[in-house]
């Protein structure tokens, strides 16, 4: 489970599509939500869309690695689809906050490698919310007040990367993933390999 966490505008968007643009075996994690569908969104790709009764029952199920309410609606990660995919030999990237991340570390901290994004500063952070143009300015103050809490948590993460060029970021991130993919514990059918490696030479 990979996840990437920043204050909005920092960059961890940007560098969560372009991580799986170019890597087959990183797919995206899907949470359900309380929430109404948009019209652009498509069920089961880009949210599991689920009545607020149903969601209960989840959390009273203990479905979800984690979950939230966020404005009123919502969200969870269903265990299954992840636990899935990664005995399946895929990893799962997550765009969450960092109570998302606690839940995920308490529940499966040995599958878990976390990366803070950081802005190079408060005014570099507040100008890309301002270049985005996709917000109002009261939601930019509001974006900008919440930034100072979320930062405070950087050092329950794993990695901390400082986002002030996108492509260095990336590249960054990039070995991360690859460095942790070589950890012992997580290489699939390392054991048997070993064994039949020792095996051949002494039957050589």
């Amino acid at each position: 489970m990979f996840v990437l966490s920043s204050p909005s505008g920092a960059g961890k968007t940007t560098i969560s599509r372009l991580l799986l643009e170019n890597d087959d075996n990183l797919i995206m994690s899907i949470s359900a939500t309380t929430r109404d569908k948009r019209p652009n969104e498509v069920d089961g790709k880009d949210y599991y869309f689920v009545p607020r009764e149903k969601f209960s029952q989840m959390i009273a199920n203990n479905e979800f690695l984690e979950c939230a309410e966020v404005f009123d609606h919502n969200y969870g990660t269903p265990e299954k689809m992840v636990v899935d995919a990664l005995e399946s030999g895929k990893d799962v990237l997550f765009d969450i906050d960092w109570q998302g991340t606690q839940q995920l570390a308490k529940n499966r901290r040995d599958d878990l490698v976390s990366i803070f994004i950081l802005p190079p500063s408060m005014q570099e952070l507040e100008s890309r919310l301002k270049n985005r143009a996709q917000d109002t300015e009261e939601v930019i103050k509001n974006r900008m007040a919440k930034a100072a809490n979320e930062i405070s948590h950087w050092h329950a993460y794993d990695y901390v990367v400082v986002n002030a060029d996108v492509e260095e970021s990336l590249a960054k991130v990039r070995s991360i993933l690859n460095a942790e993919r070589q950890r012992r514990i997580r290489q699939q059918g390392l054991a048997d390999f070993v064994g039949d490696l020792i095996g051949d030479k002494n039957d050589g």
